[in-house]
């Protein structure tokens, strides 16, 4: 209980520290003191709790928020990501201004006009023999008292103390603040950045949900197996995973991966777990039309960790029901062809600790088997692999990661997977992993497309 209030408070502590840094960035700096700033204030708030929201809320039955929600928290993804590769042009960008800045010279003082003496003409130059130009009757002439002409005797010099000229006192005038203290110039690089990421991540996120909401895409590929007999070349697995039924994809999305994979008349079937986000009570019929699956030689199932989140003994029963033999911690021979195939299975890493069903035991799915046969293993989890290779396991097939499901967090969770998509080595385990059929939490595939995989395995 304390371990899951910690992880918890964590969630929701990481939750707020995003939300502030988007309200920094996508509103104070934007905007001015009023009421603008005080509404994109609030509306930080809301959506910061929409997300803990969306979550307890799908898991009571709340299903309506999690379009919203779900798809906020795809949209938070990618303008956290985008702001936080432009702080670094940003902050150059800055720089680069206020350097400008320091260096245009301050507006120094005025220049002095010329003193012009009684008697001396600016005038051009006069023919010769013309009579020098006088003043029109009645004007005082230059430099006599009376005079209130501009530089005359009894007014201050510009540039001499009490002169209140503009640019007297050699100080910038009003207006000419220094760029890197300007305020427009600072608000309009905030609201240029704000606006390349929000248009940015809308337009990503659209294209995610676009495509994670459609069609899986159908991938082939072909694995070689050493100990593969001859009369085995071209075994055909169907493999498909992380379809995920649950509050955004229901019946209609199971009836499609089955259509699918019917389709490809294949000898096998494997569906390496997360199947579901939800009970049986909830789910069972969104489940049902995976009893119309096709393959010649059988259709086999694993669990996922989700499963030990939905009700694992009650969803182990109904897969069973429905047609699919549930492989927990054994083997079936597969005998195809005139040759033999160990296809073995193990629970999810999950299990381990749960209380819910037996952890994964590779010792009895592998152990005392012919080594001559080759062994595929159906685990969900790809870093399974480090424990499989101990026993000789010639390819394991996974799922679990989605591919990364949304670029660039595909990176992270390398750290924890050892293949993240397509096909791997580990330990001289040869190891594919599919991206998976469906998706887990914001509706949205971005660089890791849905995915149904025809393996084919080759002889030597």
């Amino acid at each position: 209980m304390l371990a899951m209030a910690t992880f918890v408070g964590f969630v929701v502590l990481v939750i707020g520290l995003i939300h502030y840094y988007l309200w920094r960035r996508l509103v104070r700096d934007t905007t001015r003191p009023g009421r603008a700033r005080r509404v994109g204030a609030a509306v930080a708030v809301l959506l910061a709790l929409l997300v803990p929201a969306t979550m307890a809320g799908t898991q009571s039955g709340f299903y309506w928020l999690a379009w919203p929600g779900y798809v906020w928290l795809a949209l938070m993804f990618y303008l956290l990501v985008l702001l936080l590769v432009l702080e670094v042009p940003t902050a150059v960008t800055r720089l680069v201004l206020r350097r400008r800045a320091r260096s245009v010279p301050s507006p120094g003082p005025a220049a002095e006009p010329a003193l012009v003496g009684a008697g001396t003409s600016t005038a051009a130059p006069t023919e010769a023999g013309d009579p020098p130009p006088v003043g029109d009757a009645g004007d005082t002439p230059p430099g006599q008292p009376g005079d209130t002409s501009p530089g005359q005797p009894g007014d201050t010099p510009p540039g001499h103390p009490g002169d209140t000229s503009p640019g007297a006192t050699g100080r910038p005038v009003a207006g000419g603040a220094p760029a890197d203290h300007d305020p427009s110039r600072r608000l309009l690089l905030a609201r240029g950045a704000a606006i390349f990421a929000g248009l940015t991540a809308a337009g990503v996120t659209g294209y995610g949900v676009r495509t994670a909401m459609g069609p899986p895409r159908l991938d082939r590929v072909r694995i070689p197996l050493a100990k593969l007999p001859r009369s085995m070349d071209g075994l055909r697995i169907a493999t498909v995973s992380d379809i995920h039924l649950g509050p955004l994809r229901g019946r209609a999305h199971t009836e499609r991966i089955v259509a699918m994979i019917n389709r490809l008349d294949a000898d096998l079937v494997a569906v390496v777990g997360d199947l579901v986000d939800g009970s049986v009570a909830e789910l069972g019929r969104a489940a049902e039309p995976l009893r119309d699956l096709r393959s010649r030689y059988g259709s086999f199932f694993v669990t996922g960790n989700h499963e030990y989140y939905s009700g694992v003994e009650e969803w182990v029963r109904e897969v069973d029901r429905l047609g699919l033999r549930v492989l927990q911690n054994e083997r079936q021979e597969i005998r195809a062809r005139g040759g033999v195939l160990d296809l073995a299975g193990v629970n999810d890493v999950t299990a381990d600790g749960t209380g819910l069903a037996a952890p994964a035991d590779y010792a009895a799915a592998l152990g005392d088997r012919d080594p001559s046969r080759p062994v595929v293993l159906l685990a969900h989890q790809p870093v399974a692999a480090h424990e499989a290779a101990k026993f000789g396991v010639d390819l394991q097939l996974s799922g679990h990661t989605h591919g990364g499901q949304m670029v660039p967090f595909n990176l992270a969770v390398k750290l924890q997977q050892p293949v993240v998509s397509g096909l791997g080595e580990v330990d001289g385990t040869k190891v594919y992993v599919t991206n998976g059929a469906g998706f887990w939490g914001p509706p949205a595939r971005v660089g890791a497309p849905p995915q149904v995989t025809l393996v084919e395995l080759r002889a030597p």
